[in-house]
């Protein structure tokens, strides 16, 4: 295996983000809240994926949220940032902010604190957002139960890689 920072499931997975990606022709986005970029550092780990990241955005407050990517105060106040509403507006900000074919939008709960009994510690949301598609974004909730904070943002940031394959 390659020297890396990260896991190897992790490394692995995002090699073949980039490969795939890269094969064909795709561009990609990422917008993280509780990953805190891991996702994006996961990616540029990868040598080559220069010619298919085309930004990342780390949106931790609810105000980067709306300034970096016009999420709507009214989606963050009327259904909270860890909601498939806020996700879906993060990807198509990170869509509409970058040149990147396909985005997608991370924010949970990775703990150990912040949980309520809506919306308990290993709750992520996610949501991919494809340039021109008809509809709605795609979203999805996930729990990933009471691990340590290292494992539901080691977890959340596994499906958004996923989430970023062709």
């Amino acid at each position: 295996m390659t020297d890396t920072l990260l896991p190897g499931d992790v490394f692995e997975l995002a090699a073949r983000v980039i490969n795939e990606n890269a094969a064909s022709g795709r561009k990609v986005a990422v917008a993280e809240s509780c990953t805190g970029g891991l996702v994006a550092a996961a990616l540029t780990e990868i040598a080559g994926s220069s010619s298919v990241l085309d930004r990342g955005f780390v949106t931790y407050s609810n105000e980067s949220k709306m300034e970096a990517l016009d999420v709507p105060q009214d989606i963050i106040e009327t259904f909270g940032a860890v909601s498939i509403a806020c996700v879906w507006a993060m990807a198509q900000g990170a869509l509409n902010k970058s040149d990147a074919d396909v985005a997608v939008a991370i924010s949970g709960i990775a703990g150990p604190g912040g949980g309520t009994q809506l919306k308990p510690v290993g709750t992520v949301v996610f949501a991919r957002c494809i340039r021109n598609a008809e509809g709605e974004p795609e979203g999805e909730l996930k729990q990933f139960g009471e691990g340590t904070r290292a494992e539901i943002r080691h977890q959340a940031t596994i499906c958004a890689l996923e989430l970023l394959l062709p």
